[in-house]
């Protein structure tokens, strides 16, 4: 093509103009290649990064589904047009697939993961730093990155991003090791920072946050809280807030509703009655774990345990069987002095994946005990008891909540139809045998066609078959990362979309999967945490989300607990139905979903009788309506609620950005 003077000129301007931080054409060119269906508020958000005076990061907050791995996206180019390339991307490694497909296939940014795998053999090929690649964003999980800290801080990154950054709220305390190794390895590269509650239930999660972005914004902790500890003093709330507004942005869903349309939660309650075995198996294992004396769990772990038990006890027979033979052989060990195969956490887990994340946040209150095998005896008497509790749960083939599934589910699926839905629905279960039961249970049904299971590993036959048909329908493509984990869960999503019917998915698919296209959300095993609930619904009640989405849920008639606890999951924090669900102020005032959890733990714990779990649960509710209601429910919303317009407009002066 031939050039004329005048375009030449017109080229050489567009190559080497500069644009003020806050202007927007410096992200027109950004804009103008990526494939996202962009809106406002994801606009200003990524121009509020770029315009922060503090060099040293940006803190987005936006509620949920709003898009911050988009707005992320638009900074990622930005900086990649201005050959800033050496860019680090930290997420929880189930969502590491997920920010490889968006930056690639939106923004064609080239990416690579990078794992124990390619990480060793990078090395063996010569390459002795395998972070440091040339034009590659740079993908790793927080564990990875934790323990190749002495790597990180040997680079100077142009961006690191850290998404869902509340895991590192509380890197103010020194027991949090990830959280303060990755604040020291990446303390001289800016950062910007991903989250959706970025204030829960303490200002100090809000100081932990910043400090990890740039320590001197608040000062040492100590300063802090003589500063603010009082956030109610007008003076303090005012300077509290002032020092947010260059590091802090919010949007809320109920702020963009004028030009993103969002679809309705609609509830459907299926109840039912359990066989005398099952209940008679229910209340010899619950009055079990309510013994004071157990020699299965050790002491320092006992409350942990005794909620896993709890869930999987009311996850399936085929779940609490396997806990108990586990429970029994490890007895048998140490009767005879033998080492266990490992910790009892670690072998539960292989079971209830959501075991780790849980005990992150789980502060155990008893001290660590060594228990005597001195009285044989006591040992023998459990042994006994936990091999007669097996032996029940074994003999029990069918739940009468596995009958009541295939009944929500033909109810569910025409209301699907109604709404003109695709005719594919999620089931959360916690438990991976209770998962293969359900595989079984549907083969056997009239929904045997295009089942497929998630989980963390995906080790069956069939997940092996999906994986390598799309291995070879991808080959030679950017799709494959390398990443057998990553691969895998893009191989069973992608079937799922496109021939299967019914995902049967653990605790790992509640994180890091769009399931937009599918609009039938099924809790077999319902969660007492009400984030990770919300975790689930929001894999397909999203923005893009074209029909109503239909939020399943089952009760145990003859369980007054059970019944007591989804009222205050529909109730009181409104999960399952609305345009919004929970909203990140009432999730935040329950301090975390782990706390909540606990507090539900203590009650099935501690109550035997139907008006003792009466009382407890009133008790809970009042608790709740005051927490949800009270002082920080306020502090929250003034700080980070009400900046908006305020904050893009005073805070976004002229400055470098990052």
């Amino acid at each position: 093509m031939q050039l004329t003077d005048y375009h030449a000129q017109y080229f050489a301007h567009e190559l080497t103009r500069r644009c003020s931080s806050d202007d927007i054409e410096k992200l027109a060119g950004v804009v103008a290649g990526a494939q996202v269906d962009l809106n406002p508020h994801q606009v200003d958000a990524a121009l509020f990064a770029f315009c922060s005076p503090l060099s040293k990061g940006a803190l987005l907050a936006d509620e949920v589904g709003l898009g911050k791995t988009i707005e992320a996206g638009l900074v990622l180019s930005q900086k990649w047009a201005e050959r800033r390339r050496r860019i680090l991307v930290i997420v929880p490694s189930n969502l590491r697939k997920q920010w490889h497909q968006e930056l690639t296939e939106k923004f064609f940014l080239p990416c690579r993961i990078l794992e124990t795998r390619s990480y060793n053999e990078t090395v063996k090929q010569g390459n002795f730093r395998p972070f440091e690649v040339k034009d590659l964003i740079v993908i790793c999980s927080y564990q990875f990155a934790r323990n190749k800290a002495t790597d990180l801080n040997a680079i100077q990154w142009d961006l690191v991003v850290l998404d869902e950054a509340h895991r590192l709220r509380n890197v103010y305390k020194p027991s949090n090791v990830i959280a303060n190794t990755l604040k020291r390895a990446l303390a001289h590269a800016p950062k910007l920072l991903l989250t959706a509650t970025p204030l829960q239930n303490s200002l100090l999660e809000l100081f932990g946050l910043v400090s990890f972005i740039d320590d001197h914004a608040f000062g040492d902790l100590k300063s802090f809280r003589e500063q603010f500890a009082s956030v109610s003093q007008e003076q303090a709330y005012h300077a509290l807030k002032e020092r947010l507004k260059p590091i802090c942005h919010r949007t809320l869903r109920r702020q963009v509703t004028g030009y993103v349309s969002y679809t309705q939660r609609l509830p459907l309650v299926e109840e039912f009655t359990p066989e005398e075995g099952e209940d008679r198996l229910y209340h010899l294992v619950s009055e079990y774990l309510q013994r004071d004396n157990l020699q299965a769990l050790p002491a320092s772990q006992r409350s942990l345990m005794t909620l896993v038990l709890r869930k999987l006890l009311a996850s399936s027979t085929f779940a609490i069987a396997g806990a108990l033979t586990t429970l029994s052989d490890r007895l048998k060990k140490r009767l005879a002095k033998q080492p266990p195969a490992g910790p009892l956490d670690e072998e539960l887990e292989k079971d209830y994946e959501a075991l780790d994340q849980t005990a992150e946040e789980w502060e155990e209150e008893e001290p660590i005990e060594q228990l005597s095998d001195a009285d044989r005896g006591a040992l023998e008497r459990e042994i006994t008891d936990l091999d007669a509790f097996t032996q029940l749960a074994t003999s029990i083939d069918h739940n009468a909540k596995g009958k009541a599934l295939l009944k929500a589910l033909k109810i569910a699926f025409a209301k699907a139809a109604e709404l003109g839905a695709a005719q594919k629905a999620v089931i959360f279960t916690e438990s991976r045998r209770t998962q293969n039961y359900l595989l079984r249970l549907l083969g056997d049904s009239a929904f045997t066609e295009g089942v497929v299971l998630f989980n963390g590993s995906n080790t069956d036959d069939r997940s092996k078959q999906i994986y390598a048909a799309w291995l070879e329908r991808h080959a030679g493509t950017d799709r494959v990362s390398g990443s057998k984990t990553a691969d895998m869960r893009s191989a069973i999503v992608d079937y799922f979309r496109e021939e299967g019917r019914i995902m049967i998915a653990t605790e790992a698919g509640a994180e890091g999967i769009n399931l937009q296209f599918c609009s039938l959300v099924v809790n077999y095993d319902l969660p007492w945490n009400p984030q990770r609930i919300e975790q689930r619904i929001g894999r397909c009640h999203r923005y893009g989300q074209k029909h109503d989405v239909v939020v399943v849920n089952f009760l145990n008639r003859k369980n007054e607990a059970d019944q007591r606890v989804y009222q205050l999951l529909a109730e009181k924090f409104q999960l399952f139905e609305g345009v919004f669900g929970a909203s990140d102020e009432v999730l935040g005032a329950i301090e975390s979903g782990v706390d909540f959890e606990k507090r539900i733990a203590g009650i099935y714990h501690r109550c035997r009788k139907t008006e003792e779990i009466k009382t407890a649960f009133d008790q809970l509710q009042l608790e709740l309506s005051f927490e949800i209601t009270e002082a920080m429910t306020r502090t929250r919303r003034q700080l980070l609620e009400n900046f908006d317009d305020e904050v893009r407009g005073e805070a976004q002066g002229p400055g470098r950005g990052f």
